[in-house]
């Protein structure tokens, strides 16, 4: 009868300490627990030590550190009918563990889910130009918009990073011819800005030399000295009709009369 005993103490000391260590918990910092008792919510506890009644409590950790979620590649049309493949990062963080365990199944595929649908909508409202050139202003859209809708389920969406936009070949092609043509019409547009630079340059060279005969002069053995430097080059130097006219006076008014 003694020897039943010790084992029905013993047996019910095993039972205790095992009791005892499985409504023993430890929360890490980052971690939170959604205590139910009864089916019904209770509190959020942790971190730390954390005691829940076996058979009358249940607890649901929750992780409170940034969720990096990539966004599978989706199919967008632009609004210039322009189809695109697009994949994305969302971050985000649980920052009420209670709404994000009751409010939501399972709010990290509801909150991809959530990311899919928001990109290809927002994305289809740009042209391909948008797209590519004013990226940032598309992830704030993407991220104000994630973020209300999120709000419900205690989760804030910190940032969205749009990774790749992937075209087909023939849209590389056609964009490639854009961007040469574009850069034919600057060449020709500067081209033609030098042009007129120079016209308006000549125009006052020739307004100053007009002014100055002899400057005329000075030029054109300025010319002759450097085209001189050529010995294989024959030189034909115009020779100015006043010049001639100098000559042809003081020749004349040597030739004495008969």
């Amino acid at each position: 009868m003694i020897f039943d005993l010790n084992l029905g103490l013993g047996t019910v000391l095993i039972i205790l300490v095992a009791l005892v260590a499985s409504a023993l918990r430890i929360l890490r910092e980052y971690e939170r627990g959604v205590v139910f008792m009864l089916g019904r919510f209770w509190r959020v506890k942790g971190p730390g030590l954390v005691i829940v009644i076996p058979g009358i409590q249940q607890m649901v950790k929750v992780d409170l550190r940034v969720v990096t979620l990539d966004v599978p590649s989706q199919d967008v049309i632009s609004r210039d009918n322009v189809s695109v493949k697009v994949n994305a990062i969302v971050f985000f963080r649980v920052i009420d563990p209670q709404k994000a365990i009751i409010q939501v199944e399972n709010y990290l595929v509801a909150t991809s889910q959530l990311a899919q649908t928001t990109l290809r909508a927002v994305l289809g409202k740009h042209e391909l130009d948008e797209m590519l050139a004013e990226r940032e202003k598309l992830n704030l859209d993407v991220q104000q918009i994630l973020d209300a809708q999120t709000d419900a389920w205690g989760i804030k969406v910190a940032n969205v990073e749009i990774k790749h936009i992937d075209l087909n070949e023939s849209m590389i092609r056609a964009i490639a011819r854009q961007a040469e043509a574009e850069r034919e019409r600057r060449a020709k547009v500067i081209h033609a800005e030098g042009e007129k630079q120079a016209a308006e340059s000549l125009m006052a060279a020739a307004a100053t030399l007009a002014r100055e005969p002899a400057a005329m002069q000075l030029r054109y053995l300025q010319t002759l000295t450097q085209i001189a430097g050529d010995k294989a080059a024959t030189i034909v130097f115009p020779v100015p009709v006043d010049l001639l006219k100098g000559l042809v006076a003081e020749a004349s008014r040597k030739i004495p009369s008969e």
